[in-house]
């Protein structure tokens, strides 16, 4: 399995300027890292309100295992949403909190 470089700090720059659309090869590599495995205890946004709020759940054991809400997070830009859960998957990955200066 690809092995996340913590000090790669480039690539999580790259993630946050575009959370969305094409990415480097590298990154998408590391995107697809953080996808991978096991949905249980995965980290997932869910809609609060419709394109106003949204907060973070884990996934259950099976798919129709009920999300579990993850307190003290709530969004009001799906992108610093998806900068959420990217930092928190690369800690959780690397070992590492992700700080970008």
């Amino acid at each position: 399995m690809y092995e996340i470089d913590p000090e790669r700090l480039d690539l999580a720059r790259e993630f946050r300027e575009k959370p969305f659309g094409r990415h480097s090869g590298e990154l998408q590599r590391v995107i697809n890292r953080m996808r991978a495995g096991s949905n249980e205890g995965r980290l997932v946004l869910v809609t609060l309100e419709r394109h106003k709020r949204w907060g973070l759940a884990r996934m259950g054991a099976g798919l129709r295992a009920p999300l579990t809400p993850v307190p003290g997070y709530e969004f009001t830009s799906y992108e610093e949403a998806e900068w959420t859960v990217f930092t928190l998957r690369w800690q959780e990955i690397t070992g590492r909190e992700l700080v970008l200066d």
